[in-house]
């Protein structure tokens, strides 16, 4: 992976972090590029401002150079040596899932590895950096062990002003490409359409499918793999494990409890490859139990589960637009606005969904993705919730185009989807 791969904000929210007294801990699906993140652009940030490279001790135990070091108590030894003077040390530590516990090793009282982290942070002169890849090192497990000194940095898969600046050329076109393979780093050194493909489709079933079946002793493999596929089929669509589990019985003739299915799907969330938004009542200020909404955390890999048969412009676009919002930074829920409408004399209540409710503190917006609007009768769909949120919130239109920004008579601001994705500051409220 080449260092014109700019990820930025990533590396400023570590360096931000940088001796806090708290362990940071890096995460993301495997292939998002934490290791590259860590190791490559933080290392040199250390070395251009003048860090010693003795003081920047790296330890990838994915590499079996560095195997013995699982061992906790032999990772221990092995950092405490290095520490030498009284000056800060820098620790990287990359795939540190391999040294969660060491049960499987012998005579070494079953030492954890936050012993042995907490332990060093007590020096006072080291700063600790851990990156950590889906089910085996899932967030809640490593901000546990830490019991709380813990700070966690979330890395996703390239966004496309990530992977537009790193191929450059004409806009639709690049999107086009990434629309279909996604922004896994890796899919930028290949080379053809083959290649891409066939990358992607391993994840999936020689490392995300593994890791979680072995994690979680899954007892029906075959519901896992279905269930993946519907979720990747329905992007964007309300579902719910009842729902779920209803399918499969139906168009599979798979009988699977709703329960089984619940913890599948949290599973696949917990392992960065899904996740989840809830439905939010924006006028009574609630949300819904269910259903809700899943997107995939790529929309290369879905598409690759898919064998590139889906390519619905509408949700492709739709969980592009969400994804932005999560690596920005937002909190995003499903709006749902009740409409009274008047028919004939008779009055019914009608609910209508908002896309994305965007929260970051106490501001707020909402947006509606829409492919195109260029019918009047799509426009008036697509704006009519927003206009019956009876707030002053900032309400956006986003569809497929490369018009400038505008706001029409309802204050609703068009956003075109290339100037959207391209500027991380077209959302500022």
């Amino acid at each position: 992976m080449s260092n014109d791969i700019k990820r930025d904000k990533y590396l400023q929210k570590i360096i931000n972090k940088k001796e806090n007294g708290l362990i940071k801990v890096i995460t993301g699906i495997k292939g998002c590029g934490k290791s590259f993140l860590l190791f490559n652009l933080f290392c040199d940030y250390l070395l251009k401002s003048g860090i010693d490279k003795e003081h920047i001790i790296t330890i990838p135990l994915d590499d079996d150079k560095y195997i013995e070091y699982r061992d906790p108590i032999k990772l221990s030894k092995y950092i405490r040596e290095k520490i030498i003077d009284s000056n800060m040390y820098y620790i990287l530590i990359d795939e540190v899932r391999y040294a969660i516990t060491n049960k499987e090793l012998k005579n070494t009282d079953e030492i954890m590895l936050y012993n042995v982290l907490n332990g060093l942070m007590r020096l006072r002169n080291v700063d600790i950096y851990v990156t950590g890849s889906n089910s085996k090192m899932l967030t809640k497990d490593v901000l546990t062990a830490f019991r709380g000194r813990g700070d966690e940095v979330k890395i996703y898969p390239l966004t496309f002003k990530e992977y537009y600046d790193f191929v450059g050329g004409e806009r639709f076109s690049a999107f086009e490409d990434y629309a279909l393979y996604g922004g896994m780093p890796v899919i930028l050194s290949k080379n053809s359409d083959e290649e891409k493909a066939n990358y992607l489709k391993n994840l999936f079933t020689e490392v995300y499918f593994k890791d979680i079946l072995e994690r979680y002793n899954i007892e029906f493999p075959d519901v896992l793999s279905e269930l993946t596929d519907e979720l990747c089929s329905s992007i964007g669509s309300l579902t719910n494990a009842n729902k779920i589990a209803n399918t499969l019985k139906s168009l599979k003739k798979i009988k699977v409890s709703s329960l089984t299915i619940a913890n599948y799907l949290e599973y696949l969330s917990e392992s960065f490859l899904f996740n989840n938004a809830k439905r939010y009542d924006v006028k009574g200020k609630k949300y819904f139990e269910y259903p809700s909404k899943y997107y995939c955390v790529d929309i290369g890999l879905r598409n690759a589960r898919l064998n590139f048969r889906q390519l619905e412009d509408t949700h492709i676009m739709e969980n592009i637009i969400y994804n932005e919002l999560l690596s920005r930074g937002y909190f995003v829920d499903v709006g749902v606005v009740e409409i009274i409408e008047t028919k004939e004399g008779h009055r019914s209540k009608k609910q209508c969904e908002i896309d994305f409710v965007v929260n970051k503190g106490s501001k707020k917006c909402y947006i509606q993705s829409a492919l195109d609007v260029s019918d009047s009768d799509k426009l008036n769909t697509e704006i009519r919730s927003l206009k019956k949120t009876n707030d002053f919130f900032k309400k956006i239109l986003i569809t497929k185009t490369f018009m400038k920004p505008w706001n029409d008579e309802n204050g609703i601001l068009h956003l075109g989807l290339y100037d959207f994705l391209l500027d991380e500051k077209s959302l500022e409220f």
